[in-house]
């Protein structure tokens, strides 16, 4: 038969509870549920009272608030009372889950958002929570001081986080919203139809009034296009640029202000661009004016795939004589009014010269026998074809883009030049 328990060294046999512990531990929990509800009582007949000292107390100490029109001031007002409320009708049940920021902010219009701040917002909070505290001997039953104080600021902090997300929401609301807006804003000058409302739209967007404006542009990369606008961006503070940028398909456009080098401004962004050319339209003086920058780059891009060697980033103006060959009108027109025009104005000498050089192989020797005239005579003409359209001859770039300007401005009858 077992022996006796032992007394020592062995494990304790557990005892069951008493019965008198069992009945003071309901007896806690009853006198807790009752404080809790004295404790509610006392929270909702002083909520309203709450409410106008917190918005008294703003009154007396926030000077952004009493500058705010009446229309502010009252939806503020409103916010505080739904805050009040919300934070009584969480007392009442603090483990049901509730969505605090609709029972806060959902009084308040969007709008407000935008006439106060997230750190005016965190004040008004601060100062409310405050008032709250000071009540607290008062608000809460005998021996609940300590729960309702834990409670205050269990809702604080549930508050702030909730304050967090409203304001994130409306920023990513607004973030989506300028982003279409700047896009339509791009394409409107992309496609020549920027007015009056291109020039609100985008000030709406925080654009300045600088005086040269350019628009570059190149192949998008893959991936999420706003992840790129905001490289964008990043890359065009680091600069001191102003920027409008925008994914059209598979360009990626951005229009550039405040820069007097357009290669400089263009190589601070050009990292963002995939790979392939890049090339940067003509400086104009006002975002309007960008039109013709924007269409010259289009048009420049088109063309980049007849000059495998072009530098990257190139400026439209350098592919003139591709991008007359592939038909774009602008710079046909360009090449006639900016080489064979004045060459035509300066003299006939100056045109023959040029057209003998370029089928002589550069040669100036082969030129001056063709000319019956001494090399030197060449040289110094060639010389002249420079200083009139600021293109060398004995370069081949040089040479190719004069050959083009010669052929459509012999192809251009007189009247339709304009």
């Amino acid at each position: 038969m077992p022996g006796p328990a032992p007394t020592g060294g062995g494990a304790a046999v557990p005892q069951p509870p008493k019965q008198g512990a069992r009945r003071g531990t309901a007896l806690e929990r009853r006198l807790a549920a009752e404080r809790h509800a004295a404790t509610l009582r006392r929270l909702e007949k002083a909520s309203g009272r709450l409410a106008t000292n917190a918005i008294q107390r703003m009154d007396e100490t926030l000077s952004w608030y009493r500058r705010m029109p009446p229309e502010h001031r009252s939806w503020i007002g409103l916010v505080a009372q739904a805050g009040i409320a919300a934070f009584t009708e969480w007392f009442r049940h603090p483990e049901a889950p509730q969505a605090m920021s609709t029972d806060v902010f959902g009084t308040a219009p969007r709008e407000l958002t935008r006439a106060v701040t997230l750190r005016q917002t965190v004040e008004m909070i601060r100062i409310s929570i405050q008032v709250v505290e000071e009540a607290i001997d008062e608000l809460a039953a005998p021996g609940d001081e300590a729960g309702l104080r834990e409670a205050v600021l269990v809702y604080a902090r549930e508050l702030a986080f909730a304050t967090a997300q409203v304001y994130a929401q409306a920023a990513e609301a607004r973030g989506a919203w300028d982003a279409r807006l700047e896009a339509l804003v791009v394409n409107s000058l992309l496609s020549g139809d920027a007015d009056e409302g291109a020039l609100s739209r985008a000030a709406a967007l925080g654009w300045g009034s600088p005086d040269q404006v350019m628009v570059v542009m190149g192949s998008a990369p893959d991936g999420d296009s706003e992840l790129v606008v905001e490289a964008i961006r990043r890359a065009a503070r680091r600069a001191r640029l102003h920027v409008l940028t925008g994914v059209l398909g598979n360009r990626l456009v951005v229009v550039v202000g405040g820069s007097m080098d357009p290669m400089h401004a263009a190589r601070a962004l050009i990292g963002q661009f995939a790979p392939g050319p890049v090339v940067v339209g003509p400086t104009v003086g006002d975002l309007l004016s960008a039109t013709r920058s924007a269409q010259a780059a289009s048009g420049a891009l088109r063309a980049c795939g007849a000059w495998p060697d072009a530098p990257r980033p190139v400026l439209a103006d350098d592919l003139l004589p591709e991008r007359a060959l592939a038909g774009d009108q602008a710079a046909r027109r360009q090449l006639v009014e900016e080489i064979y025009i004045p060459l035509e104005e300066a003299g006939s000498a100056l045109l023959e010269t040029l057209s003998v050089y370029l089928e002589q192989a550069s040669s100036l020797e082969g030129a001056a026998r063709m000319l019956f005239v001494h090399p030197n005579t060449v040289r110094y003409r060639l010389r002249r074809v420079t200083d009139v359209t600021g293109y060398t001859p004995s370069d081949v770039r040089s040479a190719f883009t004069l050959r083009i300007a010669l052929a459509l401005g012999r192809l251009d009858a007189p009247g339709d030049r304009r």
